[in-house]
């Protein structure tokens, strides 16, 4: 290839390799995690075909490794973790002890030095947070209180992570002990300043900083001054005082994370993170030989045994001393049984302190690959386990710990109505809702309009309600109802099409500004589409009807029926026809009866033209209803039965007649009348 165009072919071909695997993965019903690190072994240096440079990529990886960790500190919340403290934190500690532990004893089986075998018992030790989740909202359990102790359980873990690469540099110096001791004191006196830096000087100037240049409105701006600052201090952190880019990162993540603009940032830097991501996995999984995995077959297998089965069976011995239920360490175990993309980055620090031979490495690489494909039927026999264990009474009483399970964080409002857009509309609503006094949460975009509303009292979540990110924030699933008044079409389909992802039973209203349109938020799962011109064009209507002189009642069912006819596109409805006639007859005079055809009746089985009652006695048949279905000016071929309700217009004398035309013996049975609100009560 052109040596100048080495790098955009490597991300070019990484990026479409990648997208086919990922595809592929998905469609198998595994996670896009798998075809990233298989697309990442197509393209190595060890198969036939397209060989990527390591180099290039690799650099690259390195930055999804900083958007990574500083997604993490973004998301990262002491107040999660300190609600399932209790089993979280001594879980996660020993769970992880015990891990490290059996993967050294297994190294040691191998012949490996107590060094390499330390780093491959570390990287096998932390879950990865992609496949966790990935399992969770898969399985229903995102959001129950099992679900919740994994979380935190894993928000330890990666902060364990943290530590371990700020000290795993010191801990594998090749200098003597007391060098390896002054070296360490020196890296821990550095990332102390490092941290306190970031912890009171960081904290004051970087959300400062994004939140003026969110007030000038300029999205490529705020883009830019997002990724420089997650960068920059990554870059700063690891030049200045010699800390890893990770922790670099994790730092400005936490530090922005406690900014108004959080959610903001969230949503620009997730596209960002994800495509570096994708190339890291792509690099990881070029390092993957697999010939030499081949050779390897018993220690691959032995491995992965230990990281599926092992560190379950560890998490379940757990549940004899931690305060869990037996549902709750279930989970944890089955959740945390694999490993992932932290497990890389100590792997790779590993190589890099050349404590780790790249086929040791592969060896934790292949590992993973195999429990993230497993992961999925661990999830399934979930179920059969639990049913299992609850059947051997002494094994569970002897796992259930806990006397109640930890509550469910409360994050924000509940049974709040969601507001995006706060323009002469929504300050309309949110006045409205302030006077009843019902909870709600204004998202806003614009920075200026979002500061004042949170100086004034009114709760205010800053971002872009099209991003999917930034709805997550807005508890949908715990709201009553969410209002869209944007006039942007797309940016309403976009926001109704991720909160009826997010909670699917959710009541959404929203305006639409073309009929087109009306019916594309209809699809989407609006259940309450309003459209500006058409009511505005329905209270001209009113007002002139009611001008003319028609009777109030009759005038608003038109307007009701010809609304109705207008959102509920999926029903064609007669009303609108029915009631327009109705007006017509209540000017000219004219009666409106209904009647039910009785048995007997010389109509039962004739179709409207062989009745011709117009013709017989000057009355017309202007609805019928039959099965509570009413079909308005109904067809000359319409067929008559027994115990169908026909609707007669005409003169008084005329109806009459047609009444003892349906009912030769009406003076011997009262006739059967109905109203109009009956039948559409109906």
């Amino acid at each position: 290839m052109h040596h100048n165009l080495v790098l955009f072919t490597t991300i070019t071909v990484a990026l479409l390799t990648a997208f086919t695997g990922g595809f592929i993965a998905r469609k198998l019903g595994l996670p896009t995690l798998v075809g990233y690190l298989l697309a990442g072994m197509a393209i190595g240096p060890f198969t036939p075909g397209f060989v990527g440079e390591i180099d290039y990529i690799s650099q690259l990886a390195e930055m999804g490794v900083i958007f990574m960790m500083f997604g993490v500190g973004l998301h990262f919340s002491l107040k999660d973790l300190w609600a399932v403290r209790r089993i979280a934190i001594p879980g996660a500690l020993l769970q992880m002890t015990l891990a490290t532990g059996l993967g050294l004893g297994l190294t040691q089986l191998w012949g490996w030095s107590v060094s390499a075998g330390l780093v491959l018992g570390l990287a096998i030790s932390i879950a990865s947070t992609v496949v966790l989740l990935r399992g969770l909202m898969d399985n229903g359990l995102l959001s129950t209180q099992s679900g919740q102790v994994a979380i935190g359980w894993l928000v330890l873990e990666d902060l364990a992570t943290v530590a371990i690469l700020v000290l795993l540099p010191t801990v594998f110096d090749t200098g003597t002990e007391g060098a390896i001791w002054s070296s360490a004191l020196l890296v821990v006196g550095k990332t102390a300043v490092f941290v306190a830096l970031m912890l009171f000087a960081g904290a004051k100037l970087m959300p400062w900083l994004l939140t003026r240049i969110a007030y000038t409105r300029s999205r490529e701006l705020f883009i830019l001054a997002v990724i420089a600052l997650a960068l920059g201090t990554a870059f700063g952190a690891a030049e200045l005082f010699g800390v890893s880019l990770a922790l670099g990162a994790f730092l400005a993540g936490v530090v922005v994370g406690e900014s108004d603009v959080s959610h903001q940032v969230g949503a620009e830097v997730l596209p960002f993170r994800e495509v570096f991501a994708v190339l890291f996995f792509v690099s990881v999984g070029m390092l993957v030989n697999p010939a030499a995995l081949i050779e390897n077959f018993w220690q691959v297998a032995a491995l992965t045994a230990l990281i599926v089965f092992g560190k379950a069976f560890i998490t379940l011995l757990l549940g004899f001393v931690i305060p869990a239920s037996l549902r709750t360490i279930l989970v944890v175990a089955v959740g945390l049984s694999q490993i992932g993309e932290f497990s890389f980055i100590v792997g790779q620090t590993g190589v890099a302190l050349g404590v780790l031979s790249q086929d040791q490495y592969g060896l934790i690489l292949t590992g993973a690959l195999f429990s993230i494909v497993l992961n999925p039927l661990m999830f399934k026999a979930l179920p059969p386990v639990e049913k299992w264990i609850q059947g051997q009474p002494w094994l569970r009483r002897l796992l259930e710990r806990s006397v109640a399970a930890p509550p469910l964080v409360k994050h924000g409002l509940t049974d709040h109505v969601v507001v995006v857009g706060y323009g002469r509309v929504g300050q309309h609503i949110v006045n409205v809702l302030e006077r009843l006094q019902v909870p709600h949460l204004i998202i806003e975009q614009d920075a200026t309009k979002a500061s004042e509303f949170r100086q004034s009292g009114l709760p205010t979540l800053l971002g872009d309600a099209a991003n999917s990110e930034i709805l997550t924030h807005a508890e949908l699933e715990h709201a009553c109802a969410l209002v869209v008044t944007v006039p942007d079409e797309t940016v309403t389909e976009l926001v109704v099409t991720t909160a009826v992802t997010l909670a699917p039973s959710l009541p959404i209203i929203v305006r639409a500004g073309t009929t087109s349109g009306l019916r594309r938020l209809s699809h989407h799962g609006a259940r309450y589409v309003i459209h500006p011109e058409l009511e505005g064009g329905l209270e001209i209507v009113r007002h002139m009807l009611l001008l003319l002189g028609y009777p109030v009642g009759q005038v608003q069912q038109y307007i009701d029926a010809v609304r109705r006819d207008a959102y509920e596109i999926s029903i064609n409805s007669p009303e609108e026809v029915l009631f327009l006639d109705q007006l017509v007859a209540a000017v000219r005079g004219m009666e409106i009866v209904w009647r039910a055809i009785p048995d007997g009746s010389p109509l039962v089985g004739q179709t409207l033209a062989q009745a011709n009652l117009r013709a017989n006695v000057g009355a017309s048949v202007i609805a019928v209803v039959r099965d509570q279905q009413m079909k308005a000016n109904p067809e000359s071929n319409t067929v008559l039965a027994e115990g169908d309700i026909v609707g007669l217009i005409g003169e008084p004398s005329q109806v009459a007649a047609a009444e003892r035309f349906i009912n030769p013996h009406l003076e011997e049975n009262s006739p059967v009348e109905v109203t109009v609100d009956e039948l559409l009560r109906s």
